[in-house]
């Protein structure tokens, strides 16, 4: 993709974009940004084989910076995996194996090179805490660096708060000293300024920036961005599988597309500011778009981040999947279609309800029983909840009823 952004402030395009949630030392910051380029990094832990949508954010705005001329650095945390984070948890992480992390830190450098690139005069650099974590020698780490952390502050922390509940362990308490000393290995070896990430991420990033600013007295920053949320103020990016992931053997570009073509309207300028390149403009005139023709932001939004993700070529397969099921009418005109009225029901509706109005079964007895044994999908994807809801954007757009293979109803909210 053309680079629009090559002669830009960074500042300013996060500004534009709305991608800066917290900042510290903000006039320093946009001073530094002003009259030098440097290095900025993000912190991803490989506890899993895939990243999900909720490193998206995060990424985005590395992406930005590099297009803005500094250089990237992709910290991934082997060293810390073996701690697990516990920001946003109510309980202890996994402990991994180092052949799973290994396994993980490779595909996780692959899904990174969609974002930003590995070539050119400030091509990203990768680096993995592994390399100065794992030899340290524990005594001479908290008699060096321990001084300078305050336990008070340490305990008020956000990141700590829902972990106190159930108990933080000690061995979970050190990884705000290690995220700390990675951004302090990185200062001193790259001058490196610069760390980002998600917001719930803040208070191991402020340690950071504090550890460097008393060691050397030095400039040292953190930014982080919005976390994705939806309309009613939750995290986006869950599906009937669980996580949205960005591995497409765990969640399939169709099913990508389609998470993105669903969206709610009021969540569609969020997605394209953030989520996507398009010129604020652009953005801005698409998500003003009313009635039925909103779905075509909502299209444009789908493809887009597909495209970014999965490659044009998915990205087209994708689409034409969706249009051959929900607006072809020489695919759908042989296809039962219900109505639903939208007066039946209020924000959501339980697939067990459906399957009985639909009348693919004629009790809910009979619906649970096919859940349970598999014999019911929502757009290609199987469900075996018999729990499982539905809410009023999912309707909004339209869904494929399957049963078994060959019994397929089109459900139409009205």
């Amino acid at each position: 993709m053309e680079n629009n952004f090559k002669n830009r402030n960074i500042y300013d395009v996060l500004k534009e974009r709305e991608l800066i949630k917290q900042i510290t030392f903000e006039d320093e910051f946009k001073n530094l940004v002003n009259n030098e380029k440097t290095h900025v990094y993000l912190g991803i832990d490989p506890t899993a084989d895939s990243i999900h949508i909720g490193h998206f954010i995060p990424l985005m705005m590395l992406s930005y910076f590099q297009k803005c001329g500094h250089t990237p650095i992709i910290l991934i945390g082997g060293g810390t995996a073996f701690i697990g984070d516990p920001s946003g948890k109510t309980d202890m992480r996994k402990m991994l194996t180092n052949e799973e992390i290994s396994k993980n830190v490779d595909n996780i450098i692959k899904q990174v090179s969609k974002f930003i690139s590995f070539e050119g005069e400030n091509a990203a650099i990768i680096v993995n805490n592994a390399d100065w974590i794992l030899d340290l020698n524990y005594m001479d780490f908290i008699r060096t660096y321990g001084i300078h952390f305050n336990v008070n502050h340490m305990l008020a922390a956000e990141c700590f708060k829902q972990r106190m509940e159930k108990g933080l362990t000690f061995f979970e308490f050190n990884y705000m000293l290690m995220q700390s000393f990675d951004f302090l290995k990185l200062f001193e070896k790259y001058g490196c300024k610069i760390e980002i990430g998600g917001d719930d991420q803040w208070s191991n990033m402020l340690s950071g920036v504090e550890l460097i600013r008393k060691i050397h007295k030095n400039g040292s920053f953190c930014v982080t961005c919005p976390l994705l949320l939806n309309s009613e103020g939750k995290k986006m990016g869950k599906t009937v599988k669980g996580a949205l992931w960005l591995d497409k053997e765990k969640t399939t570009p169709y099913e990508f597309y389609q998470y993105w073509r669903n969206i709610a309207d009021s969540e569609v300028r969020d997605v394209l500011r953030m989520l996507t390149y398009l010129p604020m403009d652009e953005v801005n005139r698409l998500a003003s778009l009313e009635g039925s023709s909103i779905n075509e932001a909502k299209k444009i939004a789908a493809f887009e981040i597909t495209k970014l993700i999965h490659g044009e070529e998915e990205a087209l397969k994708a689409k034409a999947t969706s249009e051959s099921l929900f607006e072809s009418n020489s695919a759908n005109q042989n296809m039962p279609t219900v109505e639903i009225s939208k007066s039946e029901i209020e924000n959501e509706i339980s697939l067990v309800d459906l399957v009985v109005k639909s009348n693919i079964a004629p009790s809910k007895g009979q619906a649970r029983t096919l859940i349970e044994q598999g014999g019911i999908s929502i757009n290609d994807t199987k469900i075996t909840d018999t729990k499982h809801m539905l809410n009023i954007n999912e309707l909004q757009n339209g869904i494929i009823l399957k049963k078994g293979k060959k019994v397929f109803i089109k459900i139409k909210l009205v």
